[in-house]
């Protein structure tokens, strides 16, 4: 913070409160109430929350928590939050907010300008980079619960050709999926989208639609279970029953570009370089740019997804710590994709698969 001309981080989002306090709870689901951390340049965080978060956030190793009975029209905790960024950092504070790509500020447009209005000799900064930075490289207890909660949705995928069968709704295979992921042992089944189309997909962040499974088509599933906080996120293919040649070699390509990102992600390399690699094996087999999903790639932690992201010219090294997706995809015809995904995380020398390599060959269903 000193380096970055910080006095004082301002954080108002799940992510962000979570990782530094261990704070967590369903109730963010409710958008009623603000939740605000400040960070000074010395000391322990400081929470400024409602107070029906008390309790809560008591239990973690926070020991300053400063409260006011929200819902409040009047002043929703923006006086108890003016004082305290005076108290920690004077009446010309620099104060740090995420403001970059993927960031959003959890408080009401009002009261936002409200808190501008009070503190106008203030300079704010953008806080996203070293924040970026400190939640890259996970300690290896953050390690552990990735590890965990990818095992878990693994035993819940492989058991996919027995819960599900031909002539099954989508509706009916997402829910016999979430159960499983729970039974494995995951918190949540926070994030599960998903396909099957005649001979491969052409969506895949859908809800189910009702449609019944039939003989030719490809499903995919792509789950960001949650354990203790900390998500996976990889997604598995089946054929149902008998699929085209094309749909099987569409397949192996993927996976193969998968192998690619792979042998390419080791420590020094950066995020530009594993899109090149898997890129490159896809490429010559890509019917057009329609299958483009924008990355191949990102980071993973208390977030289903976090920076970096796997794209072009992306010049983030990696480094031992960081936990990522590789997820190579693209369109090997008109409106049909093939996409896979895997997490791994960066060792010493290379890296090490967190979720159970997907098969070789596409498995079938039926």
């Amino acid at each position: 913070m000193h380096e970055r001309g910080i006095d004082v981080l301002l954080l108002t989002t799940e992510a962000d409160i979570r990782w530094f306090t261990g704070f967590l709870t369903a109730f963010w689901q409710s958008p009623t109430r603000p939740w605000y951390l400040l960070v000074p340049a010395g000391g322990k965080p400081v929470a400024v929350i409602p107070s029906i978060g008390e309790p809560c956030m008591r239990r973690t190793w926070i020991d300053d928590v400063r409260v006011w009975p929200s819902p409040a029209p009047l002043d929703d905790g923006v006086t108890l939050l003016v004082d305290g960024l005076v108290e920690f950092a004077g009446h010309a504070a620099r104060i740090g907010v995420p403001m970059g790509c993927g960031t959003h500020l959890r408080m009401p447009l009002s009261d936002h300008s409200r808190l501008q209005a009070a503190l106008a000799g203030f300079t704010w900064i953008d806080a996203m980079p070293l924040l970026s930075a400190l939640r890259a490289i996970k300690s290896p207890a953050e390690i552990d619960k990735i590890r965990h909660v990818c095992a878990a949705a693994g035993r819940a995928f492989a058991q996919v050709p027995e819960l599900l069968r031909p002539g099954m709704s989508d509706v009916e295979a997402f829910r016999a999926f979430r159960i499983a992921c729970l039974q494995a042992g995951v918190d949540q089944v926070d994030y599960l989208v998903g396909a099957a189309g005649e001979g491969g997909y052409g969506d895949i962040i859908s809800p189910p639609s009702g449609r019944a499974l039939t003989t030719g088509d490809v499903l995919i599933l792509d789950t960001g279970c949650s354990y203790d906080g900390h998500f996976c996120d990889f997604d598995r293919n089946w054929a149902i029953g008998q699929v085209d040649t094309a749909v099987e070699d569409a397949y192996r390509i993927a996976w193969q570009a998968t192998e690619a990102g792979l042998a390419a992600a080791r420590p020094g390399a950066t995020c530009g370089d594993l899109f090149e690699a898997m890129q490159a094996v896809m490429a010559p087999h890509a019917v057009s740019s329609s299958g483009d999903v924008g990355r191949l790639g990102h980071g993973l932690g208390t977030q289903l997804t976090e920076p970096p992201s796997i794209v072009s010219g992306e010049r983030t090294e990696l480094a031992p710590g960081m936990v990522m997706t590789l997820e190579p995809g693209y369109a090997f015809a008109p409106g049909r994709w093939m996409v896979h995904e895997e997490n791994i995380v960066i060792t010493a020398d290379g890296c090490e698969l967190l979720s159970v390599r997907a098969p070789g060959t596409l498995p079938r269903i039926g």
